[in-house]
């Protein structure tokens, strides 16, 4: 009979074990939904990347790999904690003739009564528990490997959307360019429409030319090719725009309008110090953090993989009852075993020293790849840094250039209309209005978007538009 000490033991983890499988799997997280698209009359940047960030599979993706480095976690935690087996099986046994003749030969001898059954049933079930004390730190440092992954994988995720949000703000500023463009385009359409009427006026008073007329409708129909290219790249800026904010079927509906472009603000024309935005980098960025985070993972797998040098202390604990005939097992059918072993490798062909060599190489190579990734973030915000710098001045000499290329513009049409000016002249005024705008609105989108990629090297980005 089982000794009442060790019934207790083994009824004190079947106990734990029930706690644990009662505890049940950790409740997976939930995607909020996005913002309905079609109650949107005007789509600015910030609600862009609002949809962006609730409706981009990307992200989703993401964040399925966040649960995944959690699931792993518990794995790792499982390891602290007993296993237990349960075993049952019945069996019938047929001898062979020889067998059970000689059986039957030898049991007479001792009791000529006995009698030996063929086929013979046999019962058995059997009750396991193994619980690993000690292996060498190893489920402590893999424990701290897979809470380490689960930062990682928060980390990809922040650095999954930062990089979203730098497609969205370049995607919707290439939109708000291709409109300008076509405003742009139609504004020349117009103005040279109303130039055609007023020579064709002209010519039918007698005071006008033939060549006047068929020179401004030359100018429409090219005002009007480059409008109806405009409308076209804005179309597939839009369908571009929608894709990436994960919109069904790509399409924004034609009801949602693009916000207008503001003119800049005295904010939007400072310019911030550099050496203080790398510091920023490197404290939040979510690459350099990730490759911390590598680096401090590659340390641990040197600590797991010399746990082999350490003993291994293993508890065991089995209640077994066997039973002929029949299943109904009674307390003396069963036996007990409880057991302490220790496993110490003396020899494996080196295996331990080359799994410490190996993980030993790849903290060197965490090393050298977060270094890599601090360097190139600082250039990439200097870089950033000199592109503001750029588009700032771009802006103001563009700005007062379309100024002044529109005062120039309507003293020529002016003179023209006095008969004080040439068509060519008149021409080419209108043509330098034309590129002298494109140039003001790419200027701006320009300064719109180096401000946006600035925060998103240094990582600021992210405060902006941070979690529910």
């Amino acid at each position: 009979m089982p000794s009442a000490k060790r019934i207790r033991i083994l009824r004190w983890i079947c106990l734990l074990s029930v706690l644990v499988l009662a505890a049940g799997p950790c409740p997976a997280e939930t995607d909020s939904p996005p913002p309905d698209i079609r109650t949107i009359d005007v789509l600015d940047l910030n609600t862009a990347i609002t949809i962006a960030l609730s409706g981009n599979p990307t992200l989703a993706a993401a964040r399925d790999r966040v649960r995944q480095a959690r699931a792993r976690l518990n794995q790792a935690r499982s390891a602290y904690w007993p296993r237990i087996d349960a075993t049952a099986s019945g069996s019938q046994v047929s001898l062979a003739d020889r067998t059970l003749d000689r059986q039957r030969a030898q049991a007479r001898f001792f009791n000529p009564a006995a009698t030996i059954e063929d086929p013979e049933e046999f019962y058995r079930v059997g009750l396991s528990a193994n619980w690993l004390v000690f292996n060498g730190f190893e489920r402590k440092w893999s424990n701290a490997s897979a809470q380490v992954g689960i930062d990682q994988s928060e980390m990809g995720r922040n650095e999954t959307r930062r990089r979203l949000m730098a497609s969205v703000a370049q995607s919707y500023h290439a939109a708000q360019l291709a409109r300008e463009n076509l405003t742009i385009a139609r504004a020349d359409a117009a103005f040279n429409q109303r130039l055609l009427d007023d020579a064709k006026i002209r010519r039918r008073v007698g005071v006008g030319s033939l060549s006047d007329t068929l020179n401004f409708e030359i100018r429409v129909n090219a005002a009007r090719t480059r409008e109806i290219k405009a409308a076209e790249t804005y179309a597939s800026t839009r369908y571009a725009l929608a894709a990436i904010l994960g919109i069904a079927d790509a399409r924004l509906p034609a009801t949602v309008k693009l916000a207008p472009m503001a003119v800049e603000n005295d904010t939007e024309m400072h310019l911030p110090d550099v050496q203080p935005l790398i510091d920023y980098a490197f404290l939040h960025r979510p690459d350099i953090l990730q490759a911390e985070l590598n680096r401090q993972q590659a340390g641990l797998a040197v600590r797991i993989a010399r746990a082999g040098y350490y003993p291994a202390v293993n508890l065991s604990a089995t209640i077994n009852g066997e039973r002929p005939e029949n299943a109904a097992f009674d307390r003396e059918d069963f036996g007990n075993t409880l057991a302490l072993g220790l496993t110490y490798n003396l020899f494996s062909g080196g295996l331990t020293r080359a799994r410490t060599d190996e993980a030993s190489a790849r903290q060197a190579e965490a090393t050298r790849q977060w270094t890599d990734t601090r360097l190139k973030a600082g250039a990439q915000v200097r870089s950033a840094h000199a592109r503001l710098i750029a588009a700032q001045r771009q802006l103001v000499l563009q700005r007062d250039n379309a100024r002044l290329v529109e005062k120039q513009r309507d003293l020529v049409e002016k003179e023209y209309n006095a008969g004080q000016g040439s068509l060519v002249r008149l021409n080419e005024a209108q043509r330098d209005r034309v590129t002298a705008e494109g140039r003001l609105a790419l200027a701006l989108i320009s300064l719109r978007q180096a401000w946006f990629e600035l925060k998103t090297e240094t990582g600021q980005i992210l405060e902006a538009y941070p979690e529910d």
